[in-house]
């Protein structure tokens, strides 16, 4: 994807800014990748399981059904998780108060403080990094650049999403087992 635009810094390079932070975007994925993975060993889940619990500390509570659609899992595979999370202590399930036939679902608050206390460190020091380093204008085009591309990449999920699988997928997320060893993305 090149536009002839070329680079102009100090750094010599004749590579293009969009090469340049497709790289940087790969680069980004890989690291939030590795920091999803470390953060599921230490609360002992799969990613899978991590991702509902992501969702989940960002609402005050969720139907499974609206997990399974944000998850891309069938409703089977979601019942399964939340039993897994559940026996954590990680999550409740309660009744709807006005439709008894579903069923909400709540982080609990240990599990809140748990996980917390792991990434709470980062979001601390990230944040007191990228102030001091970017202008509160800066920091509103990064901010833009990141939800309108996390838009076109959801778009594309969706896509993703109605194309069969060529072979029978597992559910439950890949598991924890550490660092990729220079997997590339």
């Amino acid at each position: 994807m090149s536009s002839g635009m070329e680079s102009e810094g100090g750094s010599g390079s004749s590579e293009s800014v969009e090469a340049r932070l497709g790289a940087a975007v790969q680069g980004y994925q890989g690291a939030v990748d590795d920091f999803d993975r470390e953060l599921a060993r230490l609360m002992g889940v799969n990613e899978t399981d991590l991702r509902c619990l992501e969702i989940l500390l960002s609402v005050p509570e969720i139907t499974p059904r609206e997990l399974s659609r944000r998850l891309g899992l069938t409703t089977g595979s979601v019942t399964t998780m939340l039993d897994r999370l559940e026996k954590l202590a990680y999550l409740t399930r309660t009744p709807h108060p006005d439709d008894r036939r579903k069923t909400l679902v709540r982080v609990t608050p240990e599990a809140a403080q748990r996980a917390y206390g792991l990434i709470g460190p980062f979001i601390e020091d990230a944040g007191r990094q990228v102030r001091d380093r970017y202008t509160p204008e800066q920091l509103e085009l990064v901010a833009d650049y990141l939800t309108f591309t996390r838009d076109i990449q959801q778009g594309h999920v969706e896509r993703l999403r109605e194309v069969p699988a060529s072979r029978a997928t597992r559910t439950g997320g890949r598991q924890s087992p550490g660092p990729r060893g220079g997997a590339a993305r």
